[in-house]
């Protein structure tokens, strides 16, 4: 083969080459923006199934703290006897159980809204408590006691629920 035919040979493979690099350039490009569409509509069709699911979840939660709030839980469970620790132990109780009925939600949200959630019912156990170290003898003195310590500052649960509703606006 002389020069003049490998340079011919050249001619006509270097056209080739350059469209086929271009073909596969292309054509890998389309291969890519078609799974990232596919992957899309997948994550486009289960969100469609799972959106109501945690939304649901969300709005139990935003219940569950609004049952726990300081005032509320306080106004909702009246003292059964006259003692003070047992009030004490029937209101810890009361948030433990409602935290419990509701503890499948957690794998609906963000690790983070939970352990806000889990935070803002240990600082509301926290405050039950202190408030019981109190002087007092009845439970009905326990109540303004715990009433005036949430009145100086914002209750955990409001903390929580601002939170919550923060998430659940990033979710649209």
């Amino acid at each position: 083969m002389t020069g003049d035919q490998i340079f011919q040979l050249f001619a006509y493979l270097l056209p080739a080459v350059v469209t086929g690099a271009v073909a596969f350039y292309f054509f890998r490009l389309h291969t890519r923006n078609e799974d990232g569409r596919r992957r899309f509509l997948l994550h486009k069709d289960s969100q469609k199934d799972t959106l109501p699911i945690r939304l649901q979840a969300y709005e139990r939660m935003v219940l569950f703290l609004e049952r726990i709030a300081i005032n509320s839980l306080v106004v909702r469970v009246a003292p059964k006897g006259k003692n003070k620790i047992d009030y004490e132990n029937l209101l810890i109780k009361q948030v433990e159980t409602e935290f419990e009925h509701n503890l499948s939600q957690q794998i609906y949200m963000s690790e983070e809204c939970w352990n806000i959630i889990k935070a803002a019912k240990n600082a509301t156990i926290q405050i039950i408590r202190s408030a019981g170290m109190s002087e007092t003898d009845s439970p009905d003195k326990l109540r303004e006691d715990i009433l005036n310590q949430t009145m100086e500052k914002q209750s955990p649960s409001t903390t929580a629920l601002s939170f919550v509703k923060n998430e659940v606006g990033e979710l649209w």
